[in-house]
């Protein structure tokens, strides 16, 4: 996820929807989900299994990861297009082979001390595999985006869902049109996010209760709080949002004000790199309505 949100007109974007019940969606609970942005970014080497098991035994609700292939075409997740940021090597993912990113030490860059020390170095950490993420978490919902656009991974990523049974607990996201609508295309029974340029009618013609004339290709508005000199996330646009069936998700919240203040809100759900300190909030919550 980035906080890039760029502004443009609306012309020539605006359809009718329609009157109508709104679908169900298993991502609008009535409460918020714990969504743990990249494993737990802050806590955990991001991406990786170690990352994605210590979230899972935290009892966040979904797992939120980035994919890219290998230049022999197996999906792995990483933030990243290269290695040079997160491991102790370099290079392009789609340049190396499988065999070359697993070599990378995955736990080599995160310090929770500010660089005072790298607890995670040299213990075997590696980047992870979709399939085994799929296989070694059989119920838990996924957030997954594809971040390689060229060459495509739709295909081969809608055909390791079909395969592992995952196909309806998946949610597929993107920040590029080409990528997401492709992914559409083969893998239409996948709930998908919307891209910048999706989102950007719904939200502009919530603020005067229009937004139900924007298109929404997709059941899960991901957002971050606010964009451009935009408030993004406004009760307004929860509200236009819930009323379609479409769920909010709100990234990458670390503060536990903010996440109580998008609680109070009623969104569906928040991304972040600490899932320790969400699942705290949300726990304080529930405790006092009780």
């Amino acid at each position: 996820m980035h906080n890039r949100w760029v502004g443009a007109a609306l012309a020539g974007v605006l359809v009718s929807c329609g009157a109508g019940q709104a679908p169900d969606n298993p991502f609008v609970t009535g409460t918020t989900l714990n969504i743990a942005h990249q494993g737990g970014e802050l806590l955990w080497p991001s991406n990786t299994l170690l990352a994605y098991r210590n979230a899972a035994a935290l009892g966040v609700d979904l797992l939120e990861m980035d994919m890219h292939a290998t230049r022999d075409g197996v999906l792995v997740l990483s933030h990243d297009a290269t290695l040079d940021r997160l491991t102790d090597r370099q290079g392009r993912i789609a340049d190396l082979t499988l065999a070359e990113v697993l070599a990378a030490d995955a736990g080599y860059a995160l310090s929770t001390d500010s660089g005072q020390t790298f607890p995670f170095r040299g213990q075997g950490v590696q980047v992870a595999q979709l399939d085994e993420v799929l296989t070694a978490f059989p119920n838990l919902p996924l957030i997954i985006e594809l971040k390689q656009t060229r060459p495509s991974i739709a295909a081969p990523f809608c055909k390791a869902l079909r395969g592992a049974g995952a196909t309806g607990r998946v949610i597929a996201a993107s920040f590029s049109d080409e990528a997401l609508n492709e992914f559409r295309r083969v893998c239409p029974e996948v709930m998908t996010s919307m891209t910048e340029r999706e989102l950007r009618p719904l939200v502009l013609l919530s603020k005067v209760g229009l937004a139900a004339l924007a298109p929404a290709p997709g059941r899960v508005a991901q957002v971050p709080v606010r964009a451009g000199g935009i408030e993004v996330v406004t009760p307004g646009f929860v509200r236009a949002m819930h009323a379609r069936g479409i769920a909010v998700q709100v990234w990458t919240i670390n503060d536990p004000a903010e996440m109580r203040r998008l609680i109070a809100m009623g969104v569906d759900g928040i991304i972040t790199d600490r899932p320790d300190l969400l699942k705290q909030v949300l726990t304080e919550g529930a405790a006092e309505r009780r």
